[in-house]
């Protein structure tokens, strides 16, 4: 084998020095296979090409042209999912663990994430762990996933950590697209019903108001008020949008602030209607993270830690960080999980149970899968609610509006009688 991609790097480097070869290969069944490689030369990628099974038909340099079309491209969680669920495929069936790398990296459709995965390959074929490999990219690979890796590279178990992975990530991802898909709706009835009430106010109440001053001396009261409203509007749009602009940067620069962040995290868990559905999510988080790492072995302490960052919210990390905390001093977990005011009851004494009797993991699995049925029922209950509110504010404001300027035109046709 040629020495390809065998080049050590430094533990925190970022660029490898090793060329990158774009390549295309027909498979044993005559399927054309594309990707990138790094290695060596072009022998070197050929000869790895071989050895896979594959004929190689075109192999080059990677140019600055083909590197500037690259970089844009993002790692979504998607690929990260696809590629823990095959990764693990490929090492239980005892492919070794450079050699599924390569083939990941060279079949992967993302130029950014295929960058990566050869990233952590050159470090894994330098004689660096998998584990600490996946620490040079913190922005793709959470800590979750490295400390999770880290344990079963120690235990000789990746293939099954790499599968709880999976499952964890799939159902993180489900949870999320539930949260996503009961805001939708709302935002774009709000969004469209502003945009439709300033249209009327802009565009169609002034050509109304042109009209009844030709054969009206004195407006209707609710006309009036929709006129005065269209000039001030038109007046001072652009003061409003500024506004709301400065508003916007406001709140960001409050939520950046450490400080602001806590208070807002405290305050939107107590908030009606979405407060209850936040706790909810939370928890399910909370217990799926610490079952999975629990299950895996990661030490309780390394994994309230992780957990704790993964949270989400400011005070349940503060939380979960009180519990750690209170473990450390030799306390139990469900004492000091009471004490934070932030789970529920039920929660707290069905981990009591799972600690007092060694199966905290699958206990803290149960749990989770409980709320995220109360999740489920959570968003439908909210969807169900909202609906009705913003069908009435969208038709209460174009509604509003249509008798507003038609009380004139009543006025005008009475007068005529």
């Amino acid at each position: 084998m040629a020495q390809a991609a065998t080049v050590k790097t430094a533990p925190r480097q970022k660029k490898s020095s090793v060329p990158l070869f774009i390549w295309e290969a027909k498979t044993k069944q005559g399927e054309v296979k594309k990707g990138e490689m790094e290695a060596g030369d072009q022998k070197a990628v050929e000869s790895r090409l071989i050895s896979l099974g594959m004929t190689p038909t075109k192999v080059r340099r990677k140019g600055l042209l083909d590197l500037q079309l690259s970089l844009p491209g993002s790692v979504t969680s998607k690929d990260i999912l696809i590629f823990t669920r095959q990764f693990a495929t490929m090492i239980d069936a005892g492919l070794p663990l450079v050699q599924c790398l390569d083939i990941l990296g060279s079949q992967t459709e993302n130029a950014a994430f295929r960058k990566v995965i050869f990233a952590i390959k050159t470090r894994v074929e330098g004689g660096s762990t998998f584990s600490d490999a996946l620490k040079d990219h913190p922005k793709v690979f959470d800590e979750l996933f490295v400390q999770l890796c880290a344990a079963g590279e120690v235990g000789g178990i990746l293939d099954t950590i790499l599968n709880r992975l999976a499952i964890y990530r799939e159902k993180a991802e489900k949870l999320g697209r539930k949260v996503k898909g009961a805001m939708t709706y709302p935002i774009a009835v709000v969004f469209i019903g502003v945009l439709v009430t300033g249209v009327l106010l802009i565009k169609v109440t002034p050509v109304f108001e042109a009209m009844f001053k030709d054969f009206c001396s004195a407006l209707p009261g609710p006309t009036q008020v929709v006129v005065d409203l269209s000039n001030w509007l038109q007046s001072y749009i652009i003061h409003l949008i500024v506004g709301i602009a400065a508003a916007v940067f406001a709140f960001i620069a409050f939520y950046r602030n450490p400080k602001g962040r806590e208070i807002f995290d405290k305050v939107i868990l107590y908030a009606p209607l979405v407060g209850d559905l936040l706790r909810k999510i939370a928890v399910a988080r909370f217990t799926r993270t610490l079952g999975t790492m629990v299950s895996s072995g990661v030490p309780i302490l390394d994994a309230l830690d992780v957990t704790a960052k993964t949270a989400g919210n400011r005070t349940i990390e503060k939380g979960i960080q009180y519990v750690r905390t209170k473990i450390s001093e030799g306390k139990n977990i469900a004492g000091p999980l009471a004490e934070t005011k932030v789970f529920p009851s039920m929660v707290v004494q069905m981990i009591g149970v799972g600690e007092a009797t060694g199966a905290m993991d699958a206990m803290l699995g149960k749990i989770a899968d409980f709320y995220d049925d109360e999740v489920d029922a959570g968003v439908a209950s909210l969807t169900s609610l909202i609906e009705p509110i913003m069908m009435v504010f969208l038709g209460g404001a174009v509604g509003g509006f249509l008798i507003a300027m038609y009380l004139p035109i009543f006025s005008i046709a009475g007068a005529i009688k």
